[in-house]
């Protein structure tokens, strides 16, 4: 029986890492301050006909903290992925040099800090709602086993204590991801 109930209590930890895993590359997509390739992962162009990421058609670089470089393997590709950069609406205003495109990216204004923010604590909110849920499924998965009540309430106990640790390491996440963000 013991075997079962540390099934689910690694089962419901390996969900919550994932949890987090996908707070941390949510939160890696809201910018903030600086260039980072991640910038235009949802950046996707016309090539020959089908959607391809931005990423697949050319190399993204980064080579100051305000500045991000888009050299496409293709030079028939500039175009398409200007007109792509432009229809993405992230903000930017690519310039094409004949040769790569450079985006400067803008410094942020206080209230799109905020905003950014916000949006950032929405992310996080919505995690620690998936680590919530997988500690209901855990808690219904060792209810429906045939065990003793105390071996359940030990269960449910660590089931909670695991909870309460992910809950604070998104807590921890977040308040690094907001620090970031309302640095100037």
């Amino acid at each position: 029986m013991d075997e079962e109930v540390k099934f689910i209590l690694d089962s419901a930890k390996e969900s919550m890492d994932a949890s987090i895993a996908h707070l941390q590359k949510a939160l890696t997509k809201i910018r903030a301050g600086k260039a980072s390739p991640m910038m235009l992962s949802t950046v996707m162009v016309d090539y020959y006909g089908s959607q391809t990421p931005l990423s697949q058609v050319s190399n993204i670089n980064t080579p100051d903290a305000r500045t991000l470089s888009v050299q496409p393997w293709e030079k028939n590709l500039l175009g398409e992925i200007e007109t792509a950069i432009m229809n993405a609406n992230l903000g930017f205003n690519p310039m094409n040099n004949g040769d790569m495109i450079i985006i400067n990216v803008p410094p942020l204004t206080e209230e799109r800090r905020v905003q950014l923010t916000k949006q950032a604590k929405s992310e996080a909110e919505d995690a620690k709602v998936s680590i919530r849920s997988v500690r209901q499924d855990a808690n219904k998965e060792l209810k429906a086993l045939d065990i003793s009540e105390d071996l359940l309430s030990n269960a449910e106990v660590d089931v909670q204590e695991l909870t309460n640790s992910y809950s604070q390491k998104v807590d921890t996440v977040l308040t690094a991801k907001e620090a970031e963000i309302m640095k100037v």
